[in-house]
């Protein structure tokens, strides 16, 4: 340990009373930041070589707390040096941990979705939520809070309604969802057998006066995966929106049409579909390609 490293721990334990177990976890940073170095000490190295550090610890895949305490490390122990007038600069200033990847979404695959959806048959009210949901990609708030009157008649149409509902998603923002004739097929059967055919709710609740409520529906759709003999744990009304996403994506549907369908704000938030179809593609060229089957890729 060099005078400048020895004098920073005293610092810890003296003025900012830390740990022993925080001030063992700062030395073990600068030690491994000195063997990133080489030759050059801790007190010479530049802004260049503390931001080449951070890639190179990204890269070794720590978690982000470990990432985050040795850019503390640095920053603090920088922050020293230059208050002690060790250095005329903190190189470690500027460092912050990279942004972490959004979750890859869940989703089921189209196989799945298909068995659910030939389940879903016998049960009409069933059916039509999921056939609504896997056509048009809705939130789970804005499925069960459809109303009748956003459904618009068309006598000219085999199934007596327009292939599109108009929905209010958020920041009372209206888009237009579409409806497959699968879809329009199973409202139509449906509509007639309403609980209450007076409420203005398209899946009015069978316990008052509201439409039927996030929970309820998500413990129907778990049961359904049970009777179409899919894990249950795997399904929920999200995931279901989420493999929407992903079978568009994937069958070659672009980025703004599937903002367009989501009622994304920002395309950002589309984009972590991407991530899906990358992951997809990089299986299928390690399954099928001559060197992926002998493991070269």
């Amino acid at each position: 340990m060099n005078n400048a490293t020895s004098a920073f721990m005293e610092m810890l334990a003296a003025e900012r009373a830390s740990s022993a177990n925080t001030r063992e976890a700062y030395l073990r940073d600068l030690t491994d930041f000195q063997s990133f170095l080489k030759k050059k000490s801790l007190e010479e190295a530049s802004r260049e070589q503390c931001e080449s550090y951070l890639a190179d610890i990204t890269k070794r895949g720590f978690a982000p707390s470990t990432l985050s305490r040795r850019i503390s490390a640095l920053k603090q122990f920088y922050l020293f040096l230059y208050s002690e007038g060790w250095r005329k600069d903190n190189p470690a200033q500027y460092l912050e941990p990279p942004k972490a990847r959004p979750p890859i979404p869940h989703y089921l695959e189209q196989e799945e979705v298909l068995k659910m959806l030939d389940t879903a048959k016998d049960d009409p009210r069933m059916s039509a939520m999921l056939e609504v949901l896997y056509a048009s990609g809705l939130r789970v708030s804005e499925l069960i809070s459809l109303r009748v009157n956003m459904l618009e008649r068309n006598p000219d149409s085999t199934y007596g309604y327009m292939p599109w509902l108009k929905v209010i998603g958020k920041g009372n923002k209206e888009r237009i969802a579409p409806l497959n004739q699968s879809a329009l097929k199973a409202l139509r059967e449906y509509l007639p057998l309403r609980p209450d055919a007076k409420s203005p709710w398209l899946f009015p609740s069978s316990k008052n006066k509201s439409y039927i409520t996030r929970q309820g529906f998500a413990q129907l759709l778990k049961q359904l995966a049970i009777d179409a003999g899919i894990d249950p744990e795997k399904v929920s009304p999200h995931v279901l929106r989420h493999s929407f996403a992903t079978h568009l994506l994937n069958n070659g549907m672009d980025l703004r049409n599937l903002q367009e369908l989501l009622g994304h704000a920002d395309i950002a938030t589309t984009q972590i579909y991407t991530h899906v179809a990358k992951e997809r593609l990089e299986a299928a060229v390690k399954e099928f390609h001559p060197l992926g089957k002998k493991g070269k890729i």
